[in-house]
């Protein structure tokens, strides 16, 4: 598909600000996703019974061809992209959408009408129920218009490819867009949607796009107008001086040439060792970690080979796959995590599809309670795979609460000669660190949902991000509390959520006594402590504006307070 920038109409210069998520900068005219799907008015018009068996061919055709096109970008992508490319190829074929659509065929409608109708019944099922399952309406929306353009002799919908490299902006972006996005012709995006752990950003991340969500006043800016992106200060500047532009944009240029001296290992100015290791999905994830100078894999998402599936994959499959991402990091350290299925991730062979609040339901490690088989089997083909790469990895389980079922994961982990770890995502979690430390070998601190469980508020709502952002000093005194808790066992404690990808807040984490970070390959180099090369003054005012009085200054402690770090690494 491919787009001319139209000369843009006069348009007054001004600052929109919103959350900064991807550094860099950028500049180019505005381009946004193309028009809305025509969709089809159900003007009551019925197809003749004899009819109908064909209509609901023509439905599964399209359903598929849809699938089939999202499928294969996701074998031609890597990491989360092609986590979400799966997902939503998942969608388009899911067994309860194309059964409420061939419900309404049977009946007599149109296959478009029909397709519209029973997506529409999933957007308001997933609305009404909120949080996490509230942001699967613009992944079943997107399908939505996909088969039905598909029905209707439509265009694909989707990100246009500019003649000229260009800046997208849009009220929010379908995952699958995103992590469709061409980076040569794509320079920067920004959303008035959206927050820090947004798919959005997460894909941006990944591809090292500079990124701002949450911007106010977005959709007052036409395609065509000139914009300067600032993913540090988190600014859309419309119409920028062209000097000023241009100064920011060589700015970002020369930290981003800096970073790409960086060859590792990771460790403070002072010596203090701190492994910056990857987050990755999969064998091609894994060898690109090893270019970016990862020294080892803080998490691997072993989701993808689930993701999109009506079955459970084989042992051998699966050892397969976990063997390709071994195999690129002989010797080093390697952590799995077990999977992770449930809320935004559900299976058709794994998780219930009905729960009324999937966020606190059977996600996670919980999935072994329905089936304790599924998780006998993976730790198989792990061990399997172990075998064939003469490699020892680290296994961690998700959603661990309470210390009986960390006890039994390790058991079952130390059965095949794995190194067993639990995954802090729940203040339950964080508060018995030290309990957990007495079965485990090490614990990996998952931010980004520790963050949504502590602090109430979905990690994905726009509205909600100041309450989910990473400095937020309930969350850094979780992380203090368990890191404190690893010293004392003498066990390692790192951070592989998103908050570890921000090189300032890494930092203030080594000196809560974190031992690794583990962060989207693009971000490895910025997340080594000491190496960031912060050249924008107005950057750092704008973090000081940004933290929370508890990280940004001692504020007066009363008799007998303490504050995070105040037992931590002396060098913070």
């Amino acid at each position: 598909m491919s787009s001319t920038v139209s000369p843009p109409a006069p348009v007054e210069p001004a600052v929109l600000t919103g959350t900064p998520v991807v550094p860099g900068a950028a500049v180019g005219p505005v381009v946004r996703p193309s028009g809305t799907i025509r969709l089809p008015a159900d003007d009551g018009v019925e197809v003749p019974e004899a009819d109908r068996d064909v209509e609901a061919a023509r439905y599964g055709a399209a359903a598929e061809v849809v699938a089939g096109r999202l499928s294969a970008r996701a074998a031609a992508a890597t990491g989360v992209s092609a986590e979400v490319l799966s997902t939503t190829a998942g969608i388009a074929v899911d067994r309860a959408l194309r059964t409420a659509a061939e419900q309404r065929i049977a009946a007599g409608a149109p296959a478009a009408v029909a397709a519209m109708a029973a997506a529409q019944q999933f957007m308001d099922m997933f609305a009404a129920l909120g949080g996490l399952m509230a942001e699967r309406v613009p992944d079943v929306r997107d399908v939505r218009d996909r088969i039905v353009a598909e029905l209707t002799g439509q265009g694909e919908p989707g990100i246009p490819a500019p003649d000229v490299p260009s800046v997208l902006l849009a009220d929010d972006l379908a995952p699958a867009d995103t992590a469709g996005l061409d980076p040569t012709r794509i320079l920067g995006l920004a959303t008035r949607l959206g927050g820090t752990t947004s798919h959005t950003a997460i894909i941006a991340r990944q591809l090292g796009l500079p990124c701002v969500v949450g911007v106010g006043g977005l959709d007052g800016v036409p395609a065509g107008a000139r914009v300067l992106i600032d993913g540090e200060q988190g600014t859309v500047t419309v119409e920028p001086d062209p000097e000023e532009a241009r100064a920011r944009v060589d700015a970002a240029r020369l930290a981003a040439r800096a970073l790409a001296g960086y060859r590792g290992p990771g460790r403070t100015r002072d010596g203090h060792v701190v492994q910056v290791l990857a987050n990755v999905q999969d064998g091609a994830g894994a060898r690109a970690a090893v270019d970016a100078h990862a020294e080892g894999v803080g998490l691997f998402r072993t989701e993808l080979a689930f993701l999109g599936r009506a079955e459970e994959p084989s042992v051998e499959e699966q050892a397969t796959g976990y063997a390709d991402v071994l195999a690129a990091f002989p010797g080093r350290k390697v952590v799995v995590r077990t999977l992770d299925a449930g809320s935004d991730k559900p299976l058709a062979f794994a998780t219930p599809p009905d729960e009324a609040n999937p966020a606190l339901g059977v996600r996670g490690l919980r999935v072994a309670r329905r089936d304790p088989g599924l998780l006998e089997r993976q730790l198989d083909a792990v061990a399997e795979a172990a075998e064939r790469t003469a490699s020892t990895p680290w296994v961690m389980a998700p959603m661990v609460a309470t210390v009986p079922e960390a006890a039994g994961f390790a058991a079952a982990v130390r059965a095949r000669g794995l190194v067993p770890g639990v995954m802090i995502e729940v203040p339950s979690a964080a508060l018995h660190a030290e309990r957990l430390l007495a079965h485990v070998d090490f614990l990996s601190i998952g931010t980004n949902d520790l963050s949504q469980y502590a602090l109430a508020a979905d990690r994905l709502s726009a509205e909600l991000a100041e309450l989910t952002d990473p400095w937020q000093p309930a969350l850094l005194e979780l992380v203090a509390l368990t890191a404190a808790a690893g010293r004392r066992a003498g066990k390692p404690v790192g951070v592989c959520g998103e908050a570890a990808a921000d090189p300032l807040l890494g930092c203030v984490l080594v000196g809560l006594g974190i031992s690794s970070l583990s962060c989207a390959t693009s971000a490895v180099a910025g997340s080594a402590p000491g190496c960031r090369p912060w050249t924008s003054p107005r950057a750092s005012a704008r973090r000081r504006r940004r933290w929370p009085p508890m990280t940004r200054r001692r504020p007066v402690r009363l008799p007998g307070e303490r504050f995070p770090g105040d037992d931590s690494h002396p060098k913070w």
